[in-house]
This record gives C-alpha cells, sequence and structure tokens, in this order.
C-alpha cells in the first residue's frame, strides 16, 4: 500500500513489436536457467493411488473447463457441412489404407474352406436358393396373434415415419360425397343381412365358458335389483285417497290392533269356554 502511494503517476507508452520480442526473450532464459538449476531426480514408481489422484485432475480439469464455457449458438448443419465431413471421412479412410502396410498371404487350409462353407449356408441368399421341399404347417391361434401383433407394430412404424399432411377444407361436394359412400354401404350392409342372417337362428355353444358369464350376469343383476331396492327404501308413492281404501286401510288397522292387543287369542278362549260349558250341560 506504501508503495503504491509513492508511486506517481505516469505516461502509459505502447506495447512495440520490440518490446514483445524482448519479453519473449526474458521469458526463454528464465525457462532456460530454471532447468539448469534443476539437479538429478529419483525416479518414483508409479502406484495405484498417484494413477487415482491422476484421474481424478483430469476429471476435475474437465468438469472445470466445462463450467468455463459459456453459451453458445448452435448452427444449423447446411449441406456444405455435410459434404465436408464426407470429404473428411473419406480422406481419412484413404490416409489408413494408405498406412496398412503389407501382409503376408495365409494358405486356404481346408478349416479356412469349412468355415467359408458354413457362413454361405447362413447366408440367406443362400439358405433360399438350397430349400428343399418344406412340410406346411397348421396356422394356430398362437401364430395368429403373433401376426396380428407384427401388423400392429407395422403399422405404428408406418404411421411414425409418415410426414405431416396438409389438411385440406370440406367442402359441400366432399359431404354430398361421404354421404353417398354412406348410403351405399348401408344399401350393401342391409342387403347381405337378409340374404345371410334373417330368418336364420345363431347357434351358440354352451361352454362352461358361457354359463360362468350368464351365472356371473345373474349375480350382476341381482346386486343392481338390491342396490335399486335400498336406494328407494324409505321413499313412498302418493295415491288418491277413495272409499275402498279407506275401508281396507281401517280393516287392516282393525286386524293390527287385535294381534297387538291380544283380542283374538282372548276370544278364541272364551268360544272354547263356551264350547265346553255347552258340552257340560248336554252330559249334565
Amino acid at each position: 500500500v506504501l508503495y503504491k502511494e509513492s508511486v506517481g503517476t505516469g505516461t502509459p507508452t505502447p506495447v512495440t513489436p520490440e518490446m514483445e520480442r524482448v519479453k519473449r526473450n526474458q521469458e526463454i532464459c528464465s525457462s532456460v536457467l530454471y532447468k539448469e538449476k534443476i539437479g538429478k531426480a529419483t525416479p518414483t514408481p508409479v502406484t495405484p493411488e498417484m494413477e487415482r489422484v491422476k484421474r481424478n485432475q483430469e476429471i476435475i480439469s474437465s468438469v472445470l473447463y466445462k463450467e468455463n464455457v459459456g453459451k453458445v449458438t448452435p448452427t444449423p448443419i447446411t449441406p456444405e457441412m455435410e459434404r465436408v465431413k464426407r470429404n473428411q471421412e473419406i480422406i481419412s479412410s484413404v490416409l489408413y489404407k494408405e498406412n496398412v502396410g503389407q501382409a503376408t498371404p495365409t494358405p486356404v487350409t481346408p478349416e479356412m474352406e469349412r468355415v467359408k462353407r458354413n457362413q454361405e449356408q447362413i447366408s440367406s441368399v443362400a439358405y433360399r436358393e438350397g430349400l428343399g421341399k418344406a412340410t406346411p404347417s397348421p396356422v394356430t391361434p398362437e401364430m395368429e396373434r403373433v401376426k396380428r401383433n407384427q401388423e400392429q407394430i407395422s403399422s405404428v412404424l408406418y404411421k411414425e415415419h409418415m410426414a405431416k399432411g396438409t389438411p385440406t377444407p370440406l367442402t359441400p361436394e366432399m359431404e354430398r360425397a361421404k354421404r353417398n359412400q354412406e348410403n351405399i354401404s348401408s344399401v350393401l350392409y342391409s342387403d347381405s343381412f337378409r340374404k345371410q342372417v334373417q330368418g336364420k337362428a345363431a347357434y351358440v355353444l354352451d361352454t362352461p365358458e358361457m354359463r360362468r358369464v350368464r351365472e356371473t350376469q345373474k349375480h350382476i343383476s341381482t346386486v343392481k335389483y338390491h342396490e335399486d331396492f335400498e336406494k328407494s327404501k324409505g321413499s313412498f308413492t302418493p295415491v288418491v285417497t277413495d272409499p275402498i281404501t279407506e275401508r281396507v286401510k281401517k280393516n287392516m288397522q282393525d286386524f293390527s290392533d287385535i294381534s297387538y292387543r291380544g283380542i283374538q287369542r282372548r276370544v278364541v278362549e272364551m268360544e272354547r269356554k263356551r264350547v265346553d260349558q255347552d258340552q257340560e250341560n248336554l252330559t249334565g
């Protein structure tokens, strides 16, 4: 701080080529003198720990380098860039072939011939040319399922590779043609239905699976019925009160009173006593 305070204002001088040359010479001299003062060193073996530290330093340097990289502007790949890239690959391939030295030819042994014949047999073209008569195999449900899956996968892949189409407006003419096609399809379907289905009974096998489905439907219907009953329980439907309804209601209430109060039981006991008394009078 005191040193900087005692320094006055200076006059800046431009950096000339001569000054650049002198600076580089000074750096070279410093490097030479530094290397001359270094004595002989004792080499140390590279241990696994040193290898680990070295790899860590390289990883840290790579991370720091990537952190210091700023944001870049992506440039589109132009046809010119594609052409230069292909030329570079061709040049690399040519230089690689030029650097290949002369090889020593080896004789074709019987083992090599056998391997070559095996490769030819594995080849699809040779395999198809050498095909003999085949035994037809029945189309099983599993084969049908695999075939349908393959068709669906092919359809999905086909749709993925499809480009975007240009939508066209629906004109009145297109609407008219669409309606005509629907009418024609409906007429053909009705004709086919009348010729093939109408008036004919459809026979369905009573398999265990069908019976299970039928029982399940019955259970579902029962559950649904009970659910509707529980929902409607507690509600009432208003009806018109007429003389007949009033009479029936009064009779039901009388029956309920008789049953609740035990009048019916007492009437039966009194009737039994009366019959016993009449019997005694007749015998006495």
